[in-house]
């Protein structure tokens, strides 16, 4: 929540900064201007919101993991290190009540440290130590070198003189001591803002394992065949599912009958989450490659389908009129109106099918692959290597964004014409 606020409050901040310096510098008075759509929208990205954008997410990620590529300042608090007491007060049958102070030793978990030593007193209520990791806690048993134990009715009444019972606790300036509801005192430091590494590594962590792995491989392969085999997967699958949707697609758009069949399958099929499919595929065709690029042909093949049929349907029935008032046979309405005009919602179609074969590839390569960014992924996790799984995650995103920036590149060029009517 607080991460969330804090980039709330960076995007309003940079919007506003933005538009008022670009307003004096230039005197820019577009905003005002009524926004139309199409090939002639005033609505572009702007290119300093993306840079802020980025730079934001880059900042949080670093400020809240600790990161040393950023000063000091720009950190969120950390969890606290170092030495801690408390005194604590114990009753026992016969005895004057006593205190006696223990001294916590909070280390960095990359770290194995001792507890400290301390010097016992004179008391009965011996002065006791302890070691316990940053964003740890652990259970204290301030009785085991005291002279009178449980057995004598030891109890612990108060924590740096407030009272404690069973179920209660004493927050301090570096934590907090709790006790159970069996009279154990429970020592939890304060953890401060910033992410524990096993769950966010900071950046230079997840950019050194990804040094490490190109360099020397993960699971007998290297960086670049995990990742050749995942966009294998994902492109053969995305071919098949084009190869058999925009005919599909095309055939009901333009004929009632091939609607009125394959419609009820293509509906019915649409809402399905390739990862359902999952059990019947390997059921039907195995857990090699062939059960893998199956998944993903059926993950882009109702989106191709629907995607061509709503670019025929969409054609303009005028468009067709004046072909066939200039003598146009039906073969060159096919070519010259349909298949122009259809394009379009086909491209926009693509780049979906294409960024939902990704996300379902990690899935497909759950299933015994010994290749493939899925994979890695999947077996870093049960190891809880985060930094393996979130440099997976940032490979299969940089490609994803990569072949969507090559296709619109693609329909810029090939469909010139999208949005001029």
């Amino acid at each position: 929540m607080i991460v969330f606020l804090i980039y709330i409050a960076i995007f309003v901040a940079a919007y506003f900064l933005v538009k008022l310096s670009v307003h004096r510098a230039t005197g820019d008075f577009t905003a005002r201007k009524t926004v139309t759509f199409g090939d002639e929208s005033a609505v572009r990205p702007n290119r300093i919101a993306s840079v802020v954008s980025v730079l934001t997410i880059f900042l949080l990620w670093a400020a809240f993991t600790g990161s040393s590529w950023v000063p000091g300042f720009l950190h969120a608090p950390g969890p606290y290190t170092g030495d801690a007491t408390f005194t604590y007060t114990a009753e026992a049958d016969g005895v004057a009540p006593d205190d006696a102070t223990v001294t916590i030793r909070v280390f960095p978990i990359s770290q194995d440290v001792d507890a400290p030593e301390v010097d016992p007193g004179e008391g009965w209520a011996k002065n006791d130590s302890d070691a316990i990791g940053a964003w740890r806690s652990g259970l204290v048993r301030v009785d085991r070198n005291d002279d009178y134990g449980r057995d004598e009715g030891h109890t612990v009444v108060a924590v740096n003189g407030e009272p404690i019972a069973p179920g209660g606790e004493v927050l301090t300036d570096w934590g907090r001591v709790g006790m159970s509801p069996k009279g154990t005192l429970n020592v939890e430091p304060a953890t401060g803002w910033q992410m524990e590494p096993i769950w966010l590594p900071p950046p230079e962590a997840v950019v050194s394992r990804m040094v490490e792995i190109a360099r020397d491989g993960y699971r007998d392969s290297t960086l670049w065949e995990h990742l050749g085999w995942s966009l294998f997967r994902v492109i053969a699958g995305f071919f098949f599912g084009a190869l058999v949707g925009i005919p599909l697609g095309y055939a009901m758009g333009l004929s009632d009958w091939f609607r009125g069949w394959f419609d009820p399958i293509v509906e019915f099929m649409r809402p399905v989450p390739p990862l359902a499919l999952i059990p019947l595929v390997i059921i039907w065709a195995g857990i090699g490659e062939t059960g893998k690029i199956i998944l993903l042909f059926l993950a882009a093949l109702w989106i191709m389908a629907i995607a061509a049929r709503s670019g025929v349907s969409g054609v303009s029935i005028s468009k067709v009129h004046a072909a066939y008032s200039l003598g146009a046979s039906k073969a060159q309405i096919m070519r010259h109106v349909i298949i122009p005009n259809s394009l379009p919602d086909i491209f926009t179609g693509a780049r979906v099918a294409m960024g939902v074969c990704w996300g379902t590839v990690v899935a497909a390569e759950l299933v015994a692959a010994e290749k493939g960014a899925g994979m890695m992924i999947m077996v870093a996790s049960k190891f809880q290597l985060t930094d393996i799984v979130i440099m997976g995650i940032i490979l299969i995103g940089v490609i994803g964004f990569g072949i969507d920036m090559l296709m619109r590149w693609a329909e810029r060029t090939l469909v010139p014409w999208k949005g001029r009517g």
